[in-house]
């Protein structure tokens, strides 16, 4: 899909974009480079990401989740070496 860049420094989102998004006028974007393009997000509310992921089985405590993280990067630091 495509947009042009007007004079003014100005570019229309085509619709289905828009549409996939779910982004209105006044909407705010954080704009992120990464070496092989540029992705655009929308600034989006939490209220628009309720129910998007489902409640775990069981609560985990903050002490269980920094030592999961702790373990994976050390599991993929090791199979670096």
């Amino acid at each position: 899909m495509e947009a042009t860049l007007s004079s003014k420094g100005q570019a229309t989102i085509p619709k289905a974009v828009r549409d996939r998004l779910q982004i209105t006028p006044g909407d705010r974007f954080k704009f992120f480079f990464h070496p092989d393009g540029v992705i655009i997000l929308p600034k989006i509310s939490t209220a628009r990401l309720k129910g998007m992921i489902p409640k775990p089985a069981q609560m985990v405590s903050l002490e269980e989740i920094d030592r999961a993280i702790a373990e994976g990067a050390t599991e993929r630091f090791r199979r670096r070496k």
